[in-house]
């Protein structure tokens, strides 16, 4: 007799593993390095023809591990494959992935199969390990698998031959009989039908099992046989059993008895070693390395990349920010040049994913230097006349990162103070319907125009449609970053349902006695152009972003109240609570005014005014009843939305107000004298 030298399993991985272990990391796991439950298939093994030469070449049957790995439920693993369960341990260094207790890790999973073996009646009879390190920034994945298998001492040895399945009639027509997909991974040959080992029921005869083998070579039993036989002997005290090693036809597969002397036992405790480490590639004990660096979509490793460094943040730092949300939001640019591409910039940085861009102009040998988004080539484009910006930014928007759908609209923005002649009207009209359609198909609006009247129409949609909206403006030395407060209705609705009494918030024009009037005309060059400290504008846009940041992370979102002005001398996080308004990124000013003469900013906050010309019930109620007629009239009539508002009262009312106190103080001076 001779000892049966099992044969070992090799793994086979496919990179849909890797891609489901890195979202893993990445979204759930993070910092823990818990054990992961996992399964794999294995296939029988195969000899196959050579073509030329005519000669049996043997392909061994891998342990095949994909993203299906990981589901709760598997599916079915078809025809002459056998199911494997498994647990995945992740560390979080190549430090601790070299220097962990490999053997103990392995003697804890041989503990459970011993447990199993010995004491269930459907035993877990082909266990495995997988260590796992990925280097989510290079792409490369070292792992090391273990397939536990006890030793059993004396050794398992083959009585007789080896021999073809075919040679016995019997089991031969018995396996045939059977549809290949309902073939158990581990069977009891009872008489006819093939059994399930847990019904197995010791006799006086020889007992036959069989199990699905990924060993091509009958004179070397696949490895998962070591735990069926170590069963047989440990919970039944079988001594000698006959067993077959099917490989999908009686022609492939194999048919032996396993014979140990009868005196031979394994006592439940101690349980016997195990053994089952995979050798790597150059047939020593040791991990090997899958590197997907090289044969990743340059697309997907980018996309995967961006996302990397924003979930870091909710590994430690911040668990809860929602990134998904802000993936979502839709953004609208009305402006895209030096603070359109800032923003756009960083609104790519956090991975949002519909970005529109919205300007009337072309790209000028002036941009490029300050407007990120621009090169030398756009100003000559187009037959030296230059791009058009919005279409072009767009553009370089998606080379920067392909994970954005950037849109660029060339369009003229109405403005107040700009007189609509009759030729223009239809152009007019149309702008005015576009960019409406702009706005509600959008969830936050970035007003980052050059001239005040400009934000105006924005101002009126934004508010009549309840859409989030922030400016940015620049001075030469000065900044202000803001945000518009809800419409009066919806912070009136939004107050009945929580209880908070919180004031209103005002928009860009709240702070105005006057309508928005035309401001272009009559400049000098020093005036037409933007003439402001070239590191002003990334601040400024950068402080819009993390300003739409801290409101959608805000349970309050667009009704997320100003904070209290001491709120502002806090310098942590950690320091905030509700009471100061504060979301899980902080503070969400209302306004924030830059000083780069002294490098401060300083945090404001103004309540809505009901006689606004952008944001007032009374406009967007007219402008809401004839959005055309109100557009053209503001145009037109620089008086006009004045009258709407009754801010052309108010300096009345302020003469009458004064001369009431002068007339009151001229009675009190009487009655001194008297």
């Amino acid at each position: 007799m001779t000892v049966i030298q099992f044969a070992p399993l090799t793994s086979q991985i496919n990179p849909t593993f890797w891609h489901k272990l890195t979202q893993l990391k990445i979204d759930v796991l993070r910092l823990s390095d818990a054990q992961v439950p996992i399964t794999a298939t294995y296939t029988e093994g195969r000899l196959i023809k050579d073509r030329e030469g005519g000669r049996d070449i043997a392909l061994a049957g891998s342990v095949v591990l994909d993203e299906s790995s990981f589901d709760d439920a598997p599916q079915g693993v078809g025809k002459g494959k056998g199911r494997m369960k498994g647990v995945l341990k992740n560390f979080n260094t190549i430090e601790e992935f070299k220097s962990c207790d490999k053997a103990a890790m392995l003697n804890e999973v041989a503990d459970k199969t011993w447990s199993s073996i010995t004491s269930d009646s459907e035993p877990e009879l082909a266990p495995f390990l997988l260590l796992t390190y990925a280097d989510l920034k290079k792409y490369k994945y070292f792992y090391w698998f273990a397939f536990p298998a006890f030793l059993t001492k004396p050794a398992w040895e083959v009585s007789g031959t080896i021999q073809p399945l075919s040679q016995s009639p019997e089991l031969s027509s018995t396996l045939s009989s059977v549809n290949p997909d309902d073939i158990p991974q581990f069977f009891h040959v009872n008489g006819s039908k093939l059994e399930p080992i847990s019904t197995f029921k010791p006799t006086q005869e020889t007992p036959t099992f069989g199990f699905i083998d990924p060993s091509p070579t009958p004179e070397n039993p696949g490895w998962p046989v070591r735990n069926l036989l170590t069963h047989l002997l440990a919970k039944h005290h079988i001594t000698r059993a006959q067993i077959v090693s099917w490989r999908g036809t009686p022609e492939s597969s194999s048919l032996f008895t396993a014979t140990v002397p009868e005196q031979t036992s394994l006592a439940p405790s101690p349980r016997p070693a195990a053994a089952g480490w995979e050798r790597n590639p150059q047939g020593k004990l040791g991990p090997r390395m899958a590197d997907l660096g090289s044969m990743m979509d340059p697309v997907r490793l980018s996309l995967q990349a961006t996302a990397l460094n924003l979930k870091l943040m909710r590994w430690r730092v911040l668990p809860g920010l929602d990134l998904e949300k802000i993936a979502a939001q839709k953004c609208l640019l009305l402006g895209a040049g030096t603070l359109g591409c800032y923003v756009a910039r960083a609104l790519v940085a956090y991975n949002t994913e519909k970005i529109t861009l919205v300007d009337s102009s072309r790209v000028s040998f002036s941009n490029p230097a300050r407007q990120p988004l621009f090169t030398f080539e756009d100003c000559v484009g187009d037959n030296g006349q230059g791009k058009w910006k919005a279409a072009c930014a767009a553009e370089r928007l998606k080379e920067v990162w392909k994970g954005v759908d950037a849109q660029g609209v060339n369009m003229s923005i109405p403005m107040p103070g700009h007189p609509v002649p009759k030729a223009e009207e239809e152009k007019a009209k149309k702008a005015l319907a576009d960019l409406t359609e702009l706005v509600k198909a959008h969830d936050v609006i970035f007003l980052l125009m050059d001239s005040r009247e400009s934000r105006w129409l924005p101002t009126v949609l934004g508010g009549l449609y309840n859409k989030i909206v922030l400016n940015a403006a620049l001075g030469f030395d000065t900044f202000l970053v803001m945000r518009h407060g809800p419409r009066a209705t919806a912070h009136a609705e939004h107050v009945a349902k929580t209880g908070k009494e919180t004031k209103r918030l005002g928009c860009y024009y709240c702070n105005d006695i006057v309508a928005p009037g035309d401001s272009l005309t009559d400049r000098t060059l020093d005036q037409m152009c933007t003439v402001t400290r070239p590191g002003l504008a990334p601040i400024a846009s950068a402080s819009a972003v993390e300003m739409l940041m801290s409101l959608l992370m805000h349970p309050d979102g667009i009704h997320a109240p100003a904070p209290p002005t001491n709120a502002f001398s806090q310098t942590s996080t950690h320091n905030l609570s509700a009471d100061d308004g504060a979301g899980i990124l902080g503070l969400v000013p209302h306004q924030l005014r830059g000083f780069l003469a002294n490098f401060r900013n300083m945090g404001i906050t103004g309540e809505a005014f009901d006689r606004c010309t952008g944001c007032s019930e009374k406009i967007l109620t007219q402008f809401a009843s004839d959005p055309v007629g109100t557009l053209l009239n503001a145009c037109n009539d620089t008086k006009y939305l004045e009258k709407v508002t009754g801010l052309d009262k108010l300096y009345e009312e302020g003469k009458a107000a004064l001369e009431a106190m002068e007339a009151e103080a001229v009675d009190m001076s009487d009655e001194d004298d008297f």
